[in-house]
């Protein structure tokens, strides 16, 4: 008898996503993903192919559903500094109001990449080149503009951004508190000041 899927890929997805961001994966056991999917393994590795399948779906999904998502409403602000302004809220914003401190699935997904094969890393740098080229655009725009000062190197500052940020999402994991938090997003934008 032939095998017939009786649920919705993309909840699945959405689930294991969730599991793997919470607990990262190497820590995320099949029993996990199963547990959180209802699946049963067979179906699992049917629809899916394995654990690292799953991830590599789940990461997708987040960079285009989070990130990107979060970029595309970001270029919508026509003045580049409130624009970054509003990223550094944002991820400040998202950091405090987790309950589990779960930080962004990319950046920690970045923090074990030796670890992944050439597919998630690749996956991990495009989603962090797109942070920082979007960074890039908001200070070229600005510079363009005349309202950022002529001294500031868009691709030098742009990548010193997406270090802060990445540092905002691990350190408010449960190291620093709000105030620390809120102090490394100012000292960010001073860099455009």
């Amino acid at each position: 008898m032939p095998w017939e899927k009786t649920f919705e890929i993309q909840d699945v997805v959405d689930k294991v996503m969730h599991v793997f961001w919470a607990k990262g994966y190497v820590d995320t056991s099949i029993t996990d993903l199963l547990e959180a999917t209802g699946l049963k393994r067979s179906s699992l590795y049917n629809a899916f192919g394995g654990k690292r399948d799953l991830f590599v779906k789940a990461l997708c999904k987040y960079d285009r559903e989070t990130s990107r998502a979060t970029l595309s409403r970001l270029e919508a602000i026509e003045a580049p500094r409130q624009a970054i302004q509003s990223l550094f809220e944002g991820v400040i914003q998202e950091t405090l109001s987790d309950p589990d401190q779960k930080g962004c699935l990319l950046v920690n997904t970045s923090l074990e990449l030796p670890a992944h094969d050439k597919e998630i890393q690749t996956i991990v740098k495009t989603g962090l080149r797109a942070v920082e080229a979007f960074l890039q655009r908001q200070i070229e725009l600005g510079l363009a503009r005349s309202e950022l000062a002529e001294s500031i190197d868009p691709q030098e500052t742009a990548r010193a951004l997406v270090a802060l940020i990445t540092g905002i999402r691990v350190l408010g994991r449960g190291a620093y508190e709000e105030s620390a938090l809120r102090s490394i997003a100012a000292q960010a934008l001073r860099l455009i000041a």
